[in-house]
């Protein structure tokens, strides 16, 4: 029995990552609604869905939104993102990531939702010990925005195991990129992520981007990462939920490429599309940030066969840049 006909909430569905879930969802064909407090989403990217503006920690309203709509499975995206923000204001972490999480598993495991799938982060496993990270290795995050995606992480064991409510967790990499047809994008106030920091710089719709260290013990100094577009992490979620729709356990997936980009060669793929050097400032190292995050993503392949349409950076920052132009 899959969830095709089932109504499905997406919790933040007004950001990045979920407004390209919630319209990758109408695409198909999948009935869903969205609740966002537009904290940090914007209306106007939820796309061919209704959006009801209220908060994830509101337990009547969530309650009533399950009632009324018949939801049966749940998505969420409704989490602060930014590592520096998080070292530098923890306790607005706590309180958003997890307490109003706590929250919604409440209203939820008491009104009869059936899966949730949770959006994770590389982010939980710290500094990596091995080349490429797969969902074994040892869970160790170095700031309070990782801590507070692992503290879910652990929540959801203990929920399933008193009330049923199965789950995925998916623990992807650096989200990048934009929908191919430039209709949606990364829109963040303010921006703190590279790959629009960099177009924004190269469009000069800001000063230079600022390079937070280069004496990282990586090949060129630089952190590097795994980009992984947009659109392919929005097809794992509903690759999640038909998992649990068809009966499937509780599971942890991580979400990458399997290839890792510095920010200087990151920086190069930008200034090629620009067809000029990004304007950039070197500063010294932010605080939080590992130097090497790189995914090993064969069981998300084998086990919710997943494949990823767009893997080349180069695709990611052309759709990325494709977006910032219509913006403007």
């Amino acid at each position: 029995m899959g969830a095709e006909q089932d109504m499905v909430l997406v919790v933040g569905g007004a950001g990045y990552i979920g407004s390209h879930t919630v319209r990758v969802m109408a695409d198909l064909g999948r009935r869903v609604i969205v609740l966002d407090n537009l904290s940090t989403g914007h209306a106007q990217s939820v796309q061919k869905a209704r959006l009801i503006v209220g908060d994830a920690g509101d337990v009547r309203l969530v309650t009533q939104l399950v009632q009324e709509h018949a939801v049966r499975w749940v998505i969420h995206f409704a989490s602060f993102s930014q590592v520096g923000q998080s070292v530098a204001d923890p306790a607005m972490y706590y309180q958003n990531n997890v307490a109003r999480t706590v929250d919604l598993l409440y209203a939820l495991c008491h009104a009869g939702v059936r899966g949730f799938v949770f959006s994770s982060t590389a982010a939980i496993f710290g500094d990596p010990l091995t080349a490429l990270i797969d969902e074994a290795h040892p869970k160790n995050p170095v700031n309070p925005y990782g801590r507070t995606k692992f503290l879910v992480e652990q929540m959801l064991g203990d929920l399933e195991r008193a009330h049923g409510l199965r789950s995925v967790c998916l623990r992807y990499f650096n989200a990048a990129g934009a929908h191919p047809d430039g209709s949606l994008g990364e829109w963040h106030e303010p921006e703190s992520y590279l790959i629009p920091l960099a177009i924004m710089a190269a469009l000069d719709q800001r000063g230079p981007l600022q390079v937070y260290g280069s004496d990282y013990p990586t090949p060129d100094g630089t952190c590097i990462r795994d980009y992984v577009h947009v659109m392919d992490l929005a097809l794992a979620h509903v690759q999640a939920l038909d998992r649990l729709a068809d009966g499937g356990s509780s599971d942890a997936f991580n979400l990458g490429n399997g290839a890792g980009y510095s920010v200087r060669q990151v920086l190069d793929i930008v200034g090629k599309q620009a067809g000029r050097p990004v304007p950039a400032e070197w500063a010294g190292r932010r605080a939080g940030d590992p130097p090497r995050l790189v995914a090993d993503a064969a069981r998300a392949r084998s086990v919710l066969g997943w494949r990823p349409q767009y893997p080349e950076l180069r695709d990611i920052v052309a759709h990325a840049w494709r977006w910032h132009e219509k913006r403007g």
